[in-house]
């Protein structure tokens, strides 16, 4: 792919910065483009819970917003991510300490929305969400997910920086993420699930000043190990939109690894939880007969 992107570059004669420079200035673009999106998104859920009645504003325009923001934010990092190394001078270091501030925000700014189907899943099979508000969410997030595709090919398509002009030129040759076999890639992509959502119910009800940064870190670890694999999405919305386009692996091998990984893994933490609870009913039940004896 780099030696791709070079021919590229090279046949086109464009003047490089220097790294320092390239890096600076492709940066601070991202960055300002990060809050751009934060910003909009906010305001996109502040209209909608003062317009709409709760159960739109929460199954709909909370999760399309958040999804959008998501989509967006995470494109732009994959792009820093694959071109940045070489073309900017700045190594992962650099993209995993603005994940982990990105995830922090989000946290912080989502409202109680996922933007993950796996989350709005695991609420259903736990009875926290009937299957209307469920199936809402899920097509909120889609929609969200390819509003925010669709403004991130359009960003680019400005070629505000040497990075977006790279992107632009590497899109037909967009390659798969998946570097591992199959087996393997499902395994991570399903880890990477269960981890996420097992502290995601061991922290629901924190505070947020614990819960955001911790989730935070969780993303920024899991994407750390299992991203040099298949990409670490562990989101199915998210993965659909950046990678199933790309060649090198056929539809259904996309499937088995960004669907049905997660999936898989985002049941095991809540059927542990049912276990659990009901485990603890049973003890504290027989305990209150034996009192009660």
């Amino acid at each position: 792919m780099r030696g791709f992107i070079k021919r590229e570059v090279q046949k086109l004669s464009l003047p490089l910065p220097p790294s320092a420079a390239f890096a600076m200035a492709g940066l601070n673009v991202s960055i300002a483009f990060f809050f751009l999106v934060v910003g909009v998104a906010q305001a996109l859920r502040w209209l909608s819970k003062r317009l709409l009645p709760p159960g739109a504003y929460g199954c709909l325009a909370r999760e399309l917003a958040s999804s959008l923001q998501l989509c967006t934010s995470c494109l732009e990092l994959r792009m820093l991510l694959e071109i940045g190394p070489w073309g900017g001078g700045f190594g992962p270091d650099v993209v995993l300490t603005l994940l982990f501030f990105l995830f922090a925000v989000h946290g912080a700014s989502f409202d109680g929305a996922s933007a993950n189907p796996t989350v709005s899943l695991q609420e259903f099979l736990l009875l926290e969400s009937n299957l209307d508000a469920t199936a809402a969410k899920l097509l909120a997030q889609a929609v969200g997910m390819g509003t925010g595709w669709a403004v991130t090919k359009l960003y680019w398509s400005w070629e505000l920086t040497h990075f977006h002009l790279i992107q632009n030129l590497i899109a037909s040759e967009c390659s798969s993420s998946i570097h591992t076999s199959l087996q393997h890639a499902a395994f991570a992509e399903g880890t990477c699930s269960f981890l996420f959502h097992l502290v995601l119910l061991k922290l629901c009800r924190s505070h947020p000043i614990y819960r955001v940064p911790a989730l935070a870190a969780t993303v920024t670890f899991l994407t750390y190990t299992a991203g040099p694999f298949t990409g670490a999405f562990f989101n199915p919305a998210l993965a659909t939109v950046a990678t199933f386009r790309c060649s090198g692996n056929s539809f259904w091998d996309y499937a088995q690894v960004y669907w049905l990984g997660p999936l898989a893994g985002e049941i095991c933490p809540g059927w542990t939880r049912e276990q659990g609870l009901g485990w603890g009913a049973t003890v504290k039940a027989e305990m209150l007969d034996l009192a009660k004896g």
